[in-house]
């Protein structure tokens, strides 16, 4: 029998990660010591205390059966709590906090709720692959909003064409941003909500990485702008915060109509996150934070490593506010994609090409603080070897 692939699955370009997997995998195999400044999969362990929580709730039977689609009542609590003490945003843990099994699960999904076949969904280029993956297995039409250097990586929304306006339902935007490690100021999200309520456009922030910052620069939240919660939600995740990539644990909050929406979409796909997982959640956001102050304080030791070694060979490389990520331009006479596949081949060092987040990402390469300050550094002293010959 001849199996064919949807449509849908035609559509979609090639899975970012899973290209740089095999790359990698392929230089593992030959023996070469590889230094992975490519995904962004924190190096750090989940602090004790929540492993702790895991294990005693774990062992709990009470834990052992399907948990509700809604989230336990008192995880959603924590989060309520944990926005209020963070950004001074007051939220209904019943009707405008949903959590999610991972932000990533939240996002691909919320386009089901909301998108016909032919509606447009807005996406930032460079951006999170899921953004686009979402709006194609919804049958919409991913529309790229290019973010440039030159606009403080910051779409351009008062030049985005009618016809495309028209038919746009959804916008996602994502800040702190992954790629170039851009941040928001409050007027452009003001900008936002005004353009999300003359448009009729949902608006659906990822703001995974709002807990790692540096030099004491604390991103703010879309939904501490007013009228936020008239046109959208906002994405969070704990595996970032608390190194729980693995754990797959995350919330969506904001409008409870779209929270309502998703939360359909989800009764009908998934049956919750294990309630154990829920239990050290809640461990996670109650408990003590100097875990998370430490984190930021490794990150920009790393960081500072990096970019001053980089910039000390003659790259020119500024400094990220937040995020784990370095957004470098490429060097002169390499597109993204053969850079990284020389750094990989010769240096045995793994970046990411800018141009797998878009085509407004060709010209840079994203490199991650992932990895211990004495390989950054071995990292930088690799890279001045080559560069000597360039």
């Amino acid at each position: 029998m001849n199996i064919e692939i949807s449509d849908r699955l035609k559509q979609l370009p090639p899975y970012l990660f899973v290209e740089l997997d095999r790359l990698k995998q392929e230089a593992l195999n030959k023996g070469r010591d590889i230094i992975d400044l490519g995904i962004g999969d924190p190096d750090r362990a989940t602090p004790e205390h929540i492993i702790k929580e895991l294990q005693r709730s774990a062992g709990d039977s009470a834990n052992h059966h399907y948990a509700l689609d809604w989230g336990m009542s008192r995880l959603r609590e924590a989060i309520a709590g944990w926005y209020n003490r963070r950004f001074d945003v007051r939220l209904d843990p019943n009707k405008e906090i949903l959590p999610l099994i991972g932000s990533k699960e939240g996002i691909s999904h919320i386009p089901l709720g909301f998108i016909n076949p032919g509606d447009v969904v807005l996406v930032p280029t460079p951006g999170y692959p899921p953004y686009t993956a979402s709006a194609i297995f919804a049958g919409a039409r991913p529309v790229f909003l290019p973010l440039l250097e030159r606009n403080n990586f910051l779409p351009d929304l008062e030049n985005i064409d009618r016809d495309v306006l028209n038919k746009a339902k959804m916008m996602f935007l994502n800040y702190p941003n992954n790629p170039t490690s851009a941040t928001a100021t409050k007027e452009f999200f003001e900008k936002v909500v005004d353009f999300a309520d003359k448009n009729g456009i949902i608006v659906c922030h990822d703001a995974a990485y709002s807990e790692i910052y540096f030099d004491g620069n604390k991103p703010m939240s879309f939904l501490e702008v007013r009228g936020a919660k008239e046109v959208g939600v906002e994405f969070h995740s704990l595996s970032k915060t608390y190194n729980m990539t693995g754990w797959r644990i995350g919330f969506v909050s904001g409008n409870q109509q779209i929270i309502k929406g998703l939360r359909t979409v989800k009764s009908n796909i998934d049956s919750g996150i294990f309630q154990a997982i829920q239990l050290a959640g809640i461990e996670s956001l109650n408990g003590p934070q100097d875990s998370v102050e430490q984190m930021r304080e490794i990150y920009q030791e790393r960081r500072d490593v990096l970019v001053n070694g980089l910039n000390s060979i003659g790259w020119n490389v500024s400094k990220p506010q937040a995020t784990f990520y370095v957004w470098a331009h490429a060097l002169d006479g390499y597109s993204s994609s053969e850079l990284s596949k020389i750094f990989l081949e010769k240096l045995g060092i793994v970046t990411t090409p800018g141009v797998g987040f878009g085509e407004s990402g060709e010209g840079y390469i994203r490199m991650a603080l992932t990895v211990c300050k004495e390989r950054i550094k071995e990292a930088v002293e690799r890279i001045a070897e080559f560069k000597k010959y360039c």
